[in-house]
């Protein structure tokens, strides 16, 4: 007989591969590193909010409408300042200013393009109208 060409399953034949958690671990880590932050905020929902306050996490929520000029200048400020490590634990809810009206007089809301901050379970900060990039940066900073 011949000898045969080295086995390519480091001689496991068939068997399958041990798991190995740290492994694991690290390939997730690289993965999830690559991976974009979350850019568009999530809709708000009382159970979201509720959540993320007993959780004691940093969270803004920002009022908005899709035809209103100042929402769409706040939004790509609000993507970038979301991809800042500074701010990865900051949860971001939208309310939506035409068909969420409850959660408008929650939070006593009066306009599109509002962004209030919460750190510790209460308001630190809000704004109306902002697009000023370090402004809005700012006030982001009070709820961390």
């Amino acid at each position: 007989m011949g000898a045969t060409p080295a086995s390519r399953d480091g001689g496991r034949e068939g068997r399958p591969m041990p798991f190995r958690p740290a492994a694991a671990m690290a390939a997730l880590a690289v993965v999830a590193a690559a991976l974009p932050a979350r850019a568009d905020p999530a809709p708000y929902t009382d159970a979201a909010f509720e959540a993320a306050l007993a959780a004691g996490r940093p969270i803004l929520v920002a009022v908005s409408a899709p035809w209103c000029p100042i929402c769409k200048a706040q939004k790509p400020i609000l993507a970038k300042l979301a991809a800042d490590p500074r701010f990865r634990d900051l949860l971001v809810l939208d309310i939506d200013f035409d068909t969420r009206k409850e959660a408008m007089r929650r939070f006593e809301a009066r306009s599109q393009s509002t962004l209030i901050v919460f750190k510790g379970g209460r308001e630190v900060g809000r704004s109306v109208g902002e697009t000023q990039p370090e402004w809005i940066e700012g006030l982001l900073e009070k709820a961390l």
